[in-house]
């Protein structure tokens, strides 16, 4: 759930929702087994671990923020924070108020590493918490993010359409009312997000991703869109 997956891209021309078919990318025991990998990786050797849809996809975040003239001191929750480079990235431009959650405990010890590593730790506070569970902030936030989580969420084979009801219950809790959403996403089209978010959001932007054109159809590999929160 606190993760990026990778599913199938879709056209983004003519294209309907499609029934994502439950899978381990889903599960948490599966982003267990990745981060302990990936924690032990980093120990021996120094290696951060793969950045999910690239570093692109971190610089298209932190320059749209610039772009806006947010406050340094912006309250930023990363929602599956993973190895936490996005928040590096972020701490690098001077954003100081940011919280990464993660339901993996070695995600967060990773990401934890890491930052110490960067020299961001005064700037990133990491905390091991499942976004659709036991996360329950003090504060809301500014800005949420999301590199890939909602994705995972839609794969879990324990019940996707009731685990992304709860995601929007959480997300609507953890903002401030006009508070910013933004989401990346391999497996949802910007219509698909719309419809699965457009009563409680509304967009504000899209982030220019890469396009590719096949068989006459043209799309997207990633969607990334700005939602600002209307819900109650």
């Amino acid at each position: 759930m606190q993760h990026a997956a990778v599913s199938s891209n879709h056209i983004v021309d003519n294209m309907s929702e499609d029934a994502f078919s439950p899978s381990a990318l889903g599960t948490k025991e599966h982003w267990d087994t990745v981060y302990s990998r990936e924690l032990k990786t980093f120990q021996e050797y120094g290696d951060e671990g793969e950045i999910w849809f690239g570093e692109g996809s971190m610089t298209r975040v932190v320059r749209w923020l610039n772009a806006q003239k947010a406050p340094l001191t912006t309250s930023i929750v990363d929602i599956g924070t993973g190895n936490g480079m996005l928040l590096v990235e972020l701490a690098k431009s001077g954003y100081s108020n940011l919280l990464g959650i993660d339901y993996c405990a070695d995600a967060i010890a990773l990401a934890r590493n890491i930052c110490d590593k960067e020299g961001v730790s005064p700037s990133v506070t990491l905390q091991v918490a499942d976004f659709l569970g036991s996360f329950c902030p003090s504060e809301q936030f500014d800005i949420a993010l999301d590199k890939g989580t909602f994705d995972a969420v839609s794969l879990d084979p324990s019940g996707s359409e009731e685990k992304r009801k709860q995601y929007l219950q959480s997300l609507c809790r953890s903002l401030k009312p006009n508070g910013i959403f933004i989401i990346t996403s391999c497996n949802w089209t910007k219509k698909e997000l719309l419809e699965q978010f457009g009563n409680e959001f509304e967009v504000l932007d899209e982030l220019p991703t890469p396009a590719f054109t096949f068989g006459g159809h043209s799309g997207r590999s990633v969607t990334a869109l700005v939602f600002r929160r209307t819900c109650s």
